[in-house]
């Protein structure tokens, strides 16, 4: 027989059964492979994330177009502290090599190419790479 109650809550007949992938998990996520893109120049997910990645990397190509400590300030509390090369973390590249590239161009900073079918679930995987 099934319980009866609210979902979702604690105590009495509630979460038997929950969502395991909360928001913070996807934000987390967010910040790992937007950081992996800025290190490498491109990634490759699926096609769920997509959207979100390409939102996210737009913002922060703007705030490294824009340059000032604020700016600066708002990219690091997105970016993880991964070092790129010796001396350089994703965020000094970011600002020192990616902002400028980006510097005339209003929007449109990624490009995303669909490569198929991943073999061990069958999802759509996506590579995902500033544009040129």
């Amino acid at each position: 027989m099934p319980a009866q109650g609210r979902k979702n809550v604690h105590g009495k007949a509630g979460v038997r059964f929950k969502a395991g992938y909360t928001a913070s998990k996807n934000k987390a996520m967010l910040r790992n492979v937007v950081t992996e893109l800025i290190v490498h120049d491109e990634v490759k997910v699926t096609s769920g994330v997509v959207d979100e990645l390409t939102a996210l990397a737009a913002k922060l190509i703007t705030y490294a177009k824009g340059a000032t400590l604020a700016d600066r300030r708002l990219a690091a509390a997105i970016l993880r502290d991964v070092e790129v090369k010796e001396g350089q973390t994703a965020l000094q590249k970011l600002f020192a090599e990616i902002g400028p590239k980006f510097k005339d161009r209003n929007g449109g900073y990624t490009k995303t190419f669909k490569l198929g079918a991943r073999k061990g679930d069958n999802a759509e995987v996506v590579l995902v790479r500033f544009a040129e």
